[in-house]
């Protein structure tokens, strides 16, 4: 079945990357399972920093919920019938920034180095765009220096560090950096790509 996001993009899509597959579709209900099933195969450090513990069937659950009310648009990429990685755009139910979106990006270890995430950032790029949002923000932490240098080589730019603001499991802290990114600039690479 083809879907129509709210931008005008149709899903789903095939293409090759790489020497793989991929077919790129919208997040549904039904996809709880195979998104907590991702996410406990992802390696321990890629889960340090996320915003939810996403190998929780509550954070799933809420993260559903938020995809029925229109709050979240998630972009996931398949290969052989598994989740090869996703693109989320959340929102939040405050008038005073309901022009802004935070991307969040993840790929599973198996499907990096083929541009997997540049293609899903571009695609959750020009779906902000077509939402009307004005501005993406990214979150990491200064640790993440490889995050942090896949972000800036898309056109983010430091935006704020706010110090010891997230929290490891062992109580140990780490300065959070808030990268922006001016969609109403964007080009839609992902099209043509």
């Amino acid at each position: 079945m083809t879907q129509a996001t709210p931008s005008q993009r149709t899903y789903p899509w095939t293409t090759t990357m790489g020497d793989r597959e991929l077919t790129f579709r919208l997040m549904e209900p039904s996809d709880r399972d195979a998104i907590l099933k991702f996410a406990r195969a992802l390696p321990t450090e890629d889960l340090m920093f996320l915003r939810s513990d996403i190998t929780q069937e509550k954070t799933v659950d809420s993260w559903i919920g938020y995809i029925k009310s229109g709050r979240t648009l998630t972009l996931m990429s398949e290969a052989e019938g598994k989740i090869a990685g996703y693109a989320s755009i959340h929102t939040n139910d405050a008038l005073w920034t309901r022009h802004i979106g935070e991307l969040r990006v993840l790929v599973s270890v198996d499907y990096r180095g083929i541009g997997l995430g540049k293609r899903l950032t571009n695609e959750a790029f020009a779906i902000a765009k077509d939402m009307g949002l004005k501005k993406i923000t990214a979150q990491m932490t200064t640790s993440q220096r490889g995050a942090r240098q896949v972000f800036e080589h898309l056109g983010f730019r430091p935006e704020a560090l706010l110090a010891d603001h997230a929290m490891t499991k062992d109580g140990r802290t780490h300065d959070l950096l808030l990268m922006s990114y001016d969609v109403a600039g964007f080009h839609d690479a992902a099209a043509s790509a």
